[in-house]
């Protein structure tokens, strides 16, 4: 599955503002080797940047495409493609930080205890991830799965991520190896133009595996019945506006 740059930096400023969190309850002063994992067009990697200095600061991604628009936007940081599911750092880094990427890789838990031996001594691992499966943005995706004349393809195959665990498995799987280990979530609330601009969001994300599965052919016929639910289901504010609901969960472990 391909992602796109173009579509993700539609909603750039929302899709940014989580990772701004997460940096800043990061509690390093300097850092002399920060890496983004799964940079995508490198809107996280700058926020390290604007922070930290440019000097030491990296990232990587799975996709050809983000790492291009990472490079042209940040053309004297290093990017590198890599699959994080068994990727670790030839040298120990000060900071891992990664923005909305684990929740894609369903052993995320064994792959926080690998990085934590990836840090320096009082270095940190920085981690936001999407918690919004129980949304109705995702569970509509599923009910429009099932709805239309390419629900054969997801009957032999789900796409559905899985759930993130509950914040004590992350606890007892980093603080064996931390001094510390901070987790919350953060509930956003969007305003966005109308059920439309609620698709184009997820376009660029979570929808993407549903319309791949079911096909080019019924690209446009699932998205109208995909459009139809979102309208059902968010309401018009007073100014004729809808909020879109994000959960995410945060978690920074310090190694001890």
């Amino acid at each position: 599955m391909a992602w796109s740059a173009s579509q993700y930096v539609k909603f750039e400023d929302e899709r940014t503002r989580p990772a701004r969190d997460l940096l800043a309850q990061v509690p390093l002063e300097r850092v002399e080797r920060a890496i983004d994992l799964g940079c995508g067009p490198g809107n996280s990697t700058e926020l390290i940047i604007d922070r930290y200095g440019k000097e030491g600061v990296s990232g990587l991604d799975s996709d050809l495409n983000m790492l291009e628009a990472a490079q042209k936007r940040l053309p004297g940081t290093a990017f590198t493609e890599a699959d994080l599911a068994i990727w670790q750092p030839e040298e120990p880094a000060d900071l891992l930080f990664a923005n909305a990427v684990f929740q894609w890789l369903p052993n995320h838990l064994d792959i926080f205890d690998r990085l934590m031996d990836g840090l320096s001594k009082g270095g940190v691992l920085a981690v936001q991830m999407p918690d919004n499966l129980g949304e109705p943005t995702h569970l509509l995706m599923e009910e429009s799965a099932h709805a239309g004349p390419w629900k054969t393809a997801f009957e032999k195959k789900s796409v559905r991520r899985n759930p993130l665990p509950p914040p004590p498995a992350y606890y007892s799987r980093l603080i064996g190896k931390s001094a510390r280990v901070d987790i919350w979530h953060t509930i956003y609330n969007h305003p966005m133009a109308n059920a439309g601009a609620i698709v184009e969001w997820v376009k660029g994300t979570g929808l993407m595996p549903y319309l791949a599965h079911a096909g080019e052919e019924h690209r446009e016929a699932f998205l109208a019945d995909y459009l139809a639910r979102v309208e059902r289901a968010y309401p018009k504010m007073a100014d004729g506006r809808v909020l879109l609901r994000f959960p995410r969960l945060f978690l920074v472990a310090v190694k001890g």
